[in-house]
């Protein structure tokens, strides 16, 4: 193996720019790439810039018309009139706009390409994770579906067994659908319930064609640390003991954050990074360490992404960052230079999370607790586990 980890990141993601104003606001992108590099994280992995991902490669997950009708609404932006979800509020067409999804998507496919072949333990594309868009339309500010193609890359590079776990607060549903029927991809999400966030699915019930292949947790508005964390816990590792994955594909959108604008949930970074601390440790327990950590969303565009994702970059190089650890002073002058806003000054909230463990009991009146015995339910017995 060359190196314990990539960071796939080419400069013109940052093109990924649905205009002024828009949450999806590429700037996140940029200071976290600066960030990390405040930090010498460039020293400790790999930086490669993958190429785009090409028709044969889109075509795994979209459909040959939605990609022909991506390519003609980035050359005449004017002419997209929300036929295929191109053109709308959420998902504006531009200039350019196939060029970018179709790079952003090759880095994915590119470390998957990476850990499949032991090129690296692990590789992150903090630009990606963009799992709302369909096979045949995009949908919430996704494009190409770059987490769905990455998946089915490592189907065609002959994985037999690839888990998929989402945390952003939005359900994974692009990446469900691409999957529904196919039982060499565990799809599990963790998200706000559908009754009040986009996209409006993820129920428990939604348990997939294949046998218990999708699994969906549907937290209640307002879930803090503890109950997010008691939630993960109490699905996550069991069902990957069970799956038993080659590759463990993982998918950080930043916007659980209680400071995010778009949704209701009240999680901190401190717990975020637990998260992924425990996503690494579950990818070396149950897939031979091979992890391919995506982004997502996140609206809270300088004090939570830039470091929510470096602390994810961290744990792949190998280099934890303590959540005490002080914010460089050029990168929070760089944030003020490019926006304005004051920066945050530490990687922490000054939370310490901690969660109750589901074996130790569960409360049948706790809204938490509630979904996670819906999924258990739903899910568990259909894998062969007790729920």
């Amino acid at each position: 193996m060359s190196g314990r980890a990539q960071l796939m990141w080419d400069e013109a993601v940052t093109r990924y720019d649905f205009g002024t104003g828009h949450p999806m606001d590429p700037v996140r992108l940029a200071l976290t790439r600066r960030l990390v590099s405040a930090y010498g994280l460039d020293r400790e992995v790999e930086v490669v810039a993958a190429k785009p991902a090409g028709e044969s490669t889109l075509r795994l997950v979209h459909r040959e018309d939605y990609v022909d009708a991506v390519k003609a609404a980035s050359l005449d932006p004017g002419a997209a009139t929300g036929s295929y979800g191109l053109g709308t509020v959420d998902d504006p067409a531009f200039a350019g706009m196939h060029d970018v999804s179709a790079l952003i998507a090759g880095q994915s496919v590119g470390a998957a390409e990476a850990v499949w072949r032991g090129e690296a333990e692990h590789a992150v594309n903090f630009a990606g994770g963009l799992h709302h868009a369909m096979p045949g339309g995009a949908a919430g500010f996704c494009i190409y579906n770059d987490a769905a193609l990455a998946i089915a890359r490592l189907l065609e590079l002959g994985a037999e067994r690839v888990a998929y776990v989402d945390v952003d607060v939005h359900h994974g549903d692009g990446v469900q659908a691409a999957f529904w029927e196919d039982p060499r991809v565990l799809t599990i999400s963790l998200h706000e319930h559908p009754r009040t966030l986009f996209p409006q699915t993820g129920w428990p019930e939604e348990t997939g064609a294949a046998e218990g292949s999708a699994v969906n947790v549907a937290l209640p508005a307002g879930t803090g640390d503890a109950g997010w964390l008691r939630a993960f816990h109490a699905v996550v590792p069991e069902l990957l003991a069970e799956f038993r994955p080659q590759v463990l594909v993982t998918q950080h959108g930043a916007d659980t954050h209680f400071e995010d604008p778009l949704a209701h949930l009240a999680v901190s970074l401190d717990a975020q990074r637990a998260v992924q601390l425990a996503c690494h440790q579950l990818a070396h327990e149950h897939a031979d360490g091979r992890w391919v950590a995506l982004g997502g969303g996140g609206y809270a565009v300088v004090d939570v992404v830039p470091r929510s994702w470096t602390h994810l970059v961290a744990i792949a190089a190998g280099k934890e960052i303590a959540p005490e650890t002080e914010i460089p002073e050029e990168w929070r002058q760089e944030v003020f230079a490019r926006t304005r806003e004051s920066a945050p000054r530490r990687m922490t909230d000054g939370r310490t999370p901690t969660w109750a463990d589901w074996e130790a009991g569960y409360d049948p009146a706790d809204r938490l607790d509630q979904a996670v015995l819906a999924t258990r339910r739903a899910v568990f017995p259909l894998r062969g586990l007790l729920p």
